[in-house]
């Protein structure tokens, strides 16, 4: 039997109250009308006996207290999913904005998904290459992991974003064909929007990528629904269609201020920063449908991009991000500033699961001693920084003085590099080699003689680094635009 509920008790910014509600379910959607017959959509957010509160997708605006009727819908929030969204636009609510009519669903999920049983999980292996020499040598992606990007206001994740997107890839024959990524943007501004669509359609990626664009002047409600419509997206891809997912998620940061906005309006007690005391859960909900399932050789891989308040790496978002995922890559503002892109800082950032995923029969032999060797380098630069910060550089032992000329052309040449500039592993993994030959062999103990003899270059003269110079001026228009 359908009922329609006339009246509300009570509104409260996004939140309508209704009372003497029977058999009402948690994150049920509802049917609202109007007065003057047009519908708006919601979910139940909250119950209390015989009491709900309901969220509503489209404002409270011109909600009437008495001639409103409201009408359960006895199902959850679900997705319309076929094969075909591949290469489509959608809004943060999952509805088609691209001008392209409506997608025929194969089938409908639920977008909050189901818990993945850890029994069925399979441990990731194997890597998804980028084309950026610090994340596949140094911080490597790998199939089925969360990998967050923390960086900072104003700092160029949106154009690191779009350089992943339209470099990412994996190593296998038939891999263009397995291979998709769901790009997820919430509050961003309309130039922002503008620059993703675009950058993605003039590169020709955007055939691949299916896009959730959930505005600033969207409703709140709007963007806590956009991870999970993008998830679920990703979730049908990988293990109904059989392919490898790369979810990029922008700005998380923007989600959970949603989350806590939404929180207070609903009354709740604050917790640190004013953020609800599960956002930890919350968090989680979203980060671990990343992963790979026993019966599909699919895989859903996580980028959550954040941006940290005042570049404190402490807020409750990044720090509650870190203990969820599996790693992180950090940007940092002072790399920035010296004209480095993309400015990753190497010493905080590192993937738990990169020692996994590369190596022989993965990406190269020496790759992990390589990077371990790099990563202890580039620590004795700024061990040598400090102390000549203090002393002068002029004072400083010759062998200090090699390190600090090591750290300019480590970020010179590997940090650095153009936002067009798309590199193989095997030429990052060349180029480390031919920087770590400027150091004294005798400095390099993170790798054995084996290696050495095979990729140490003695001859200092022919260590050439200009074929990896990075010409950014030519990409100023695309930072401009976003």
């Amino acid at each position: 039997m359908i009922l329609d509920y006339v009246g509300v008790k009570e509104i409260n910014g996004s939140l309508i109250v209704l009372d003497g509600v029977e058999n009402a379910s948690f994150e049920e959607m509802v049917d609202i009308r109007l007065e003057n017959g047009s519908y708006r959509h919601g979910r139940i957010v909250q119950i209390d006996g015989k009491r709900i509160v309901v969220q509503v997708f489209e404002g409270t605006k011109s909600i009437s207290l008495d001639n409103t009727r409201t009408r359960l819908m006895a199902r959850p929030m679900e997705l319309a999913l076929s094969p075909e969204i591949m290469g489509r636009v959608f809004s943060g609510a999952g509805r088609p904005i691209d001008g392209l009519g409506e997608i025929y669903p194969v089938k409908r999920a639920n977008v909050n998904g189901t818990p993945m049983n850890p029994v069925s999980r399979v441990y990731p292996r194997n890597y998804i290459n980028t084309g950026i020499s610090t994340i596949d040598t140094l911080m490597t992606l790998i199939r089925g992991q969360k990998l967050p990007i923390f960086s900072g206001s104003g700092m160029k994740h949106n154009e690191l974003a779009v350089q992943i997107v339209r470099q990412a890839k994996i190593a296998d024959a038939d891999g263009e064909n397995k291979f998709g990524i769901v790009f997820a943007a919430m509050g961003v501004k309309n130039d922002v929007a503008d620059y993703f669509r675009r950058s993605f359609d003039e590169s020709g990626v955007l055939s691949r990528v299916v896009m959730f664009l959930n505005l600033a002047n969207d409703p709140i409600i709007e963007r806590t629904l956009t991870p999970r419509c993008a998830l679920t997206a990703a979730e049908y891809l990988a293990f109904e269609c059989n392919m490898h997912v790369l979810v990029i998620m922008t700005d998380m940061t923007s989600y959970a201020e949603a989350l806590r906005e939404f929180s207070s309006s609903k009354g709740e007690i604050p917790g640190r920063k004013g953020f609800p005391g599960y956002l930890y859960s919350d968090l989680a909900s979203l980060y671990e449908r990343a992963g790979m399932i026993k019966g599909s050789s699919g895989s859903v891989t996580q980028i959550p991009i954040l941006t940290m308040p005042n570049d404190d790496i402490t807020h409750p978002v990044p720090d509650l991000t870190g203990y969820i995922t599996e790693g992180q890559i950090v940007l940092d503002r002072q790399l920035e500033g010296a004209g480095i892109y993309p400015p990753v800082s190497v010493l905080p950032s590192l993937s738990r699961l990169m020692k996994d995923g590369i190596g022989a029969g993965y990406t190269r032999a020496d790759h992990q001693p390589l990077a371990n060797q790099l990563f202890a380098s580039y620590a004795r630069v700024q061990d040598a920084r400090s102390l000549a910060s203090v002393i002068g550089e002029e004072e400083l032992s010759p062998v200090d003085k090699k390190y600090m000329e090591f750290g300019k052309l480590f970020e010179q040449y590997f940090v650095n590099q153009g936002f067009h500039d798309n590199r193989t592993v095997e030429q990052s993994l060349d180029l480390g080699w031919k920087l770590l030959s400027t150091l004294p062999r005798t400095e390099l103990d993170r790798v054995d003689d084996a290696l050495l003899d095979k990729y140490y270059i003695e001859d200092k003269d022919s260590l050439n680094f200009r074929t990896f110079a990075s010409d950014n001026s030519a990409d100023s228009g695309d930072d401009d635009d976003a």
